[in-house]
């Protein structure tokens, strides 16, 4: 038996913006495989994870997540629009994130 994929590879490409403004309350993630609106509302309401290493241990472990949720789509090449516990640093646009498959509506 094989095992169970929890989770599909993503991309953050930034913050929400304008011309002029950023908004870094919400993210845009790209989802591998996603390549249009339709496919991208099957992810609605899927959490994201933002997995990083940090350099002080807490609780015997370097390993820290930021979570988030897909809430929308965001034009027509399937990325999504994400709102994070906490706004993501602008540092790590261009780094990969987990879209979980879970909650599950099956």
């Amino acid at each position: 038996m094989g095992a169970t994929r929890l989770y599909q590879k993503g991309r953050i490409l930034g913050h929400k913006r304008g011309k002029r403004n950023s908004r870094p309350n919400q993210s845009l993630v790209q989802i591998d495989g996603v390549d249009s609106k339709e496919a991208a509302r099957s992810y609605l309401g899927k959490r994201i994870a933002y997995v990083y290493k940090a350099k002080r241990e807490i609780n015997g472990s370097r390993v820290r997540v930021i979570w988030g949720r897909v809430t929308r789509p965001h034009g027509n090449s399937g990325v999504v629009k994400s709102k994070f516990t906490s706004n993501l640093p602008a540092h790590i646009f261009g780094a990969s994130c987990r879209v979980m498959l879970y909650p599950s509506t099956i």
